[in-house]
């Protein structure tokens, strides 16, 4: 076992830096556009977006799978932008797993040390160790073929840790997974991020996935940078419509912005008045950005916004509405169980004293 996986400690993780990054395939698709964006040693960043928003590429860029049209890329103190993938410090995790069929589980984690200049008993050791952080140390004779979905991931993670590279890629590593091993799997990988103190770039779809595991998560959309923050702050303060709704799915509601005083603006929804935060923006036209779990539903009429439940779906834990108002639908999740609305029941909407967020018209 190495020094680093002993300790705990990554002495090699190494910061990312892209300045101004731009993609170009051919003369007309742009699949990053003028990307700026810094990872610090030790982070677990995330790339987060739809499809063809530029993340995959991003993640490749780093890998030296891709070269840049302009621009440049910094692994470390060491600017990387032409250096092909083979010179980069760096190891990738498919989506795929990407594991040799024909190789026991130990061969496979052993494969690239092989052709690192290790010595034949060095691979086995690493190779143990890799085993052993991703807790199959008794799996290292079997076939990939003997192994469940993420047995197999832990395998090709456990492979790419071996390397001790400076920055660990992923792409899409859960994706084949069902839901309970993808919330298993992304707890280990997290774990040991934590433990080894890994520089991780990570690029999934799933919101639930991106807010769970990172330390900074990179929203982006149509080939450039939406908003970086923490998972919280992208939850409880998203720059715009698109990220609001994108992290953590939102309720968008047209509102008025009466008056404002100091940082607190009161806004009207029909006639029903809410204070919150202004976030800078001045009265007139904005948007209310409300999660589900953030609305509100009372019986018969009250001070609110009058509405009729258009949808009731009981799904074990807790109960999801639709709901029609004068603006438009909502969508609502309540945890009560034992009385729940009903298609039709007239009911009045407000919403929670935090939570809500001002976005702009």
């Amino acid at each position: 076992m190495t020094e680093a996986l002993k300790s705990g400690v990554h002495a090699k993780a190494a910061s990312v830096s892209f300045q101004g990054v731009t993609k170009v395939y051919g003369r007309k698709v742009v699949a990053v556009d003028d990307v700026s964006l810094e990872i610090a040693p030790g982070r677990l960043v995330t790339l987060l977006g739809p499809s063809g928003c530029g993340k995959t590429t991003t993640l490749r860029l780093i890998a030296g799978l891709e070269m840049v049209t302009s621009g440049k890329i910094l692994i470390g103190d060491m600017d990387v932008t032409t250096l092909p993938a083979t010179d980069r410090d760096v190891s990738m995790v498919f989506q795929s797993y990407a594991l040799f069929p024909h190789m026991t589980v130990l061969e496979n984690v052993s494969y690239g040390l092989k052709f690192s200049g290790f010595a034949k008993a060095d691979c086995r050791d690493r190779a143990m160790a890799g085993l052993g952080l991703v807790g199959l140390t008794d799996y290292g004779a079997r076939l990939p073929s003997e192994l469940s979905g993420g047995q197999q991931q832990r395998v090709a993670v456990a492979r790419a840790l071996v390397l001790e590279p400076q920055v660990l890629l992923f792409d899409e590593p859960l994706s084949n997974l069902d839901a309970k091993l993808r919330r298993q799997v992304r707890e280990e990988i997290r774990e040991i991020q934590q433990n080894l103190g890994l520089t991780v770039v990570y690029v999934t779809h799933d919101q639930e996935e991106a807010l769970a595991v990172s330390d900074e998560i990179v929203v982006m959309r149509n080939a450039a940078i939406a908003q970086i923050g923490t998972p919280r702050d992208l939850y409880e303060a998203p720059a715009d419509a698109f990220v609001a709704d994108f992290i953590g799915e939102a309720n968008l509601i047209p509102c008025e912005i009466v008056s404002t005083k100091g940082d607190t603006a009161e806004i009207s929804i029909g006639g029903y008045l809410h204070s919150l935060p202004s976030r800078g923006l001045p009265p007139g036209p904005a948007q209310l950005a409300v999660r589900p779990s953030r609305v509100r539903v009372l019986k018969g009429a009250g001070e609110g916004v009058p509405a009729v439940i258009e949808k009731a779906t009981y799904v074990g834990s807790r109960m999801e509405y639709t709901v029609g108002a004068a603006f438009g639908s909502l969508f609502a999740v309540l945890d009560d169980v034992t009385d729940p609305f009903k298609p039709g029941q007239e009911v009045t909407l407000s919403f929670a004293a935090s939570g809500p967020v001002l976005l702009p018209g």
